[in-house]
């Protein structure tokens, strides 16, 4: 493009492209024989769809270096390049460019383009669209060479490709990454009513799918780093984005300077439009290759820009300006894009949560107590209401370790009470809410009875212990070292006298001030208390943990992830003084201070250690 602002746009110079058959006839002819139909583009590589952290290249405005009258193709061919060969170690699941590849869209300079594409075709799948100076007029233009050379024919036998307009000017894509499928929609310049129609056609048959829509002219970019909605992109957002939940990113070019702004929908969610367009820069923009990292972990797109080109010189080689041009880290170049991928698309395509498992399922072999409270080992309330007091949680494993609530210090019914929030790969949907705290003590615990074998039980031969918890956010008050479980007992009465106080139990997990679990421990075998602390835990998000001792040394996981600090000391066994064990408090001097504040669900004691493949989140059969 030539920079200017939207008002201008009809201005611009607009170099009509030859024009001859048909469309639908141009659809069927292609430059290189080695595109004939029927191809199939070879998968290749080692990437993995369902990884969590996937990459979509995005190469904007190219026409300064693709122009008969004199340039240089060499930083487009090799930025393409570069996408191949980091296609494994980044992720690469698609490229799309955004238009513009050409000066003049004349048949010599589409030759030219259609050889530069070589290097990537069969290799990894793309999208081009037609910018202003590839095509002149809408998208019922009719023949082009642009048409000619990524009209339908190139795409037919990509995987990703999902077919085109009638007039052939705009392609869908399905991408695979992040253990899900994404559409992409490439849409010309201009976009008539005939191509808002088969675009809404598009989105409608993948109506679960989220949406990225590239076009060549959507937004306009300031000096600020803002962009605001072109005409045409106006013309976009009330005719096809606003509308459509699934569309989340647009992204565009035509423009400069870069920018970005977010919109909201009309479903009031956020609609991110970027701008990206470089042409304006040393060398026709260097072939600049804007790379968008989606991260599902983490919840985010990260985002930069290098040109590929110039990262294949040596640094000693680089002139001044390819050395200032390498790489652009800019607020509009270099940026994280906050997304919470699961709410923002729960509109139209809400999380699948893995239905309630029975407890058989779960009953591993060595299973020694497993308790829940979904009804079928709790007597159900409804969400909120208080748990009574006196109430029995059945040891569902069978053995007889049943547990029964007791408030603590005259605490109110508020202390515990029923709750429908789960960890979504929880057997039971279902938990309990403790409201534990202290200034003055308050809380609730469950208890084994006098008689139950898991009083006595020393685990000589190795343990599992597993529960599932979730810390209210915002998490208010003081509630350090409140108890999660622990084993009732004073560390002094089994004639431990060299840990930190024997006037603390025998085995306990808790919470510290800076939200660290601490699990600690008395083994049978010597006079110490290994102890293993965790990271700080997240407020308002499930946590699975998994403390697995195997006779020698104890592990502590949080999400079937290993801590880092796991004690060094040799451990076998739990000491226990026949006295019961506890949900939800841990005792010092035999005594309940505060209880646990957050949630707790599925809590299973195993008594042989487990491998992470075999905790409560991934067991299935038994």
């Amino acid at each position: 493009m030539d920079n200017s602002a939207p008002s201008d746009v009809t201005r611009r110079t607009l170099l009509q492209a030859a024009v001859g058959a048909p469309a639908v006839a141009a659809a069927a002819s292609v430059t290189s024989a080695a595109l004939g139909a029927g191809t199939a583009e070879a998968a290749g590589g080692r990437r993995d769809p369902d990884v969590p952290r996937f990459t979509l290249a995005v190469l904007p405005d190219t026409q300064y270096l693709i122009d008969e009258g004199g340039s240089d193709p060499e930083p487009v061919r090799e930025a393409l390049r570069y996408a191949v060969r980091s296609r494994d170690e980044r992720n690469i699941v698609f490229l799309a460019h955004l238009g513009d590849v050409t000066e003049h869209g004349t048949e010599t300079e589409m030759r030219t383009a259609e050889h530069v594409f070589r290097s990537i075709h069969r290799r990894l799948p793309y999208s081009v669209l037609a910018g202003n100076h590839d095509v002149s007029g809408d998208d019922q233009r009719g023949d082009t060479p642009y048409l000619r050379t990524f009209g339908p024919r190139r795409f037919a036998g990509m995987p990703t490709y999902r077919g085109s307009s009638p007039d052939g000017y705009h392609s869908a894509h399905v991408l695979r990454g992040g253990g899900r499928e994404w559409l992409l929609l490439a849409l010309d310049w201009r976009v008539t009513e005939h191509g808002i129609a088969w675009a809404q056609r598009t989105l409608d048959r993948h109506s679960t799918l989220p949406t990225i829509l590239t076009t060549h002219d959507f937004v306009w970019g300031d000096d600020e780093g803002g962009a605001h909605l072109s005409g045409h992109g106006r013309h976009l957002w009330d005719g096809l984005v606003r509308r459509n939940d699934q569309i989340f990113l647009t992204l565009s070019g035509h423009y400069w300077p870069p920018g970005r702004t977010t919109l909201t929908n009309d479903h009031g969610n956020p609609v991110h439009a970027h701008i990206t367009n470089y042409q304006d820069r040393y060398y026709g923009g260097a072939g600049m290759l804007r790379l968008y990292s989606f991260d599902l972990a983490r919840g985010c797109v990260d985002v930069e820009t290098i040109s590929p080109w110039l990262l294949a010189k040596q640094a000693e080689r680089r002139t001044p300006l390819e050395a200032e041009t390498v790489e652009l880290t800019g607020d509009v170049d270099r940026f994280t894009v906050e997304i919470d991928f699961e709410a923002r698309f729960a509109g139209f395509a809400p999380p699948v949560v893995p239905p309630a498992r029975p407890a058989e399922a779960v009953l591993v072999p060595g299973t020694v107590a497993y308790w829940r409270f979904d009804g079928s080992g709790l007597a159900g309330g409804a969400d909120g209401s208080p748990v009574p007091s006196g109430a029995v949680a059945r040891d569902l494993s069978g053995h007889g370790n049943d547990l029964t609530v007791q408030r603590l210090h005259s605490s109110g019914p508020g202390v515990l009470t029923f709750s429908a929030e789960h960890h979504e790969t929880q057997p039971a949907h279902a938990s309990l809410r403790f409201d534990g705290g202290k200034n003055p003590d308050r809380g609730a615990v469950l208890r084994t009875g006098p008689d139950a074998p898991l009083n006595s039980m020393t685990f000589e031969r190795g343990y599992t212990i597993e529960t599932f918890l979730k810390l209210p956010e915002p998490f208010e008050g003081d509630h350090a070292w409140m108890g999660i479980l622990s084993w009732e007992g004073r560390a002094g009465d089994a004639g431990k006298t060299s840990g930190w106080s024997p006037e603390e139990p025998t085995c306990s997990l808790n919470l510290s001030g800076e939200r660290f679990l601490q699990f600690v421990v008395y083994p049978t075998d010597v006079d110490a208390d290994p102890t293993s602390w965790s990271h700080a835990l997240p407020v308002g998000r499930w946590t699975h943990v998994a403390v697995v001792n195997d006779g020698r040394h104890t592990v502590v996981y949080v999400d079937g992830s290993r801590i880092a600090r796991n004690a060094a000391e040799r451990s076998r066994g739990i000491t226990t003084l026949g006295k019961p064990f506890a949900l939800g408090g841990t005792q010092f001097a035999g005594k309940f201070g505060q209880g646990f504040y957050g949630w707790l669900g599925d809590t299973r004691i195993t008594a042989r250690p487990l491998d992470p493949a075999q905790f409560l989140p991934a067991t299935r059969t038994r």
